[in-house]
């Protein structure tokens, strides 16, 4: 299900689809409506309950070193560069890994979003960025690409892990992580944010 191409979506539009199971792709915004599946489920993170597990904590002290900034969404050289690197690593010959300026900026912006970067340094070396909507009730999670060569630091987790600790501090209610399959084992890393809630059949539980 695909909302209007056409439509500038304001800010509580947005939200409200997004709360909705709702996410966004660049401009568009979707939601899967497959007629033989519908595996994929729309899950959040309630902030102010959430408490880290301990492969959180030691996530959070692997990567203690590193410095986080919140910047505004915009292109930069080597923030395309780092993206580059990424898919090549992870998406090889699955028809992302050798994307142009072009690519990069029609799947990451929204004029009509408000989108912040939250970025990781190793020093003066960016290894990851988290690209979030800002929301009025949430942030929406909508990519996160870090540095292939750091597998060991669990970035990813990183990453979700300072959105939550970001809205907790601005006294936003949820992460919204987009879509989770039950038992694929590339989701797995969604169901260790605990609570997790879900939508399903037009309501969002546990």
């Amino acid at each position: 299900m695909i909302v209007d191409p056409d439509l500038t979506a304001p800010t509580h539009v947005y939200e409200a689809l997004v709360e909705q199971g709702f996410r966004r792709s660049g401009s568009e915004i979707f939601r899967p409506d497959c007629e033989q599946c519908s595996a994929c489920i729309a899950a959040r993170v309630p902030v102010q309950d959430f408490r880290p597990r301990r492969k959180h904590r030691r996530n959070l002290k692997l990567n203690e070193t590193l410095t986080v900034q919140v910047k505004p969404a915009r292109y930069s050289a080597t923030h395309f560069d780092l993206y580059r690197r990424y898919l090549h690593n992870r998406h090889n010959e699955g028809g992302m890994d050798n994307p142009t300026i072009e690519d990069y900026e029609r799947f990451l912006y929204a004029k009509w979003s408000k989108s912040v970067f939250v970025e990781a340094y190793q020093g003066r070396v960016l290894v990851a960025v988290a690209v979030t909507d800002v929301l009025p009730n949430g942030l929406s999670a909508v990519y996160t690409f870090y540095e292939p060569t750091l597998p060991h630091r669990g970035l990813g987790t990183f990453a979700i892990l300072k959105q939550i600790e970001l809205a907790r501090d601005h006294e936003l209610s949820y992460v919204y992580l987009g879509y989770w399959i039950k038992d694929h084992p590339k989701m797995d890393y969604k169901h260790a944010f605990q609570p997790l809630e879900l939508y399903q059949q037009g309501s969002w539980t546990t």
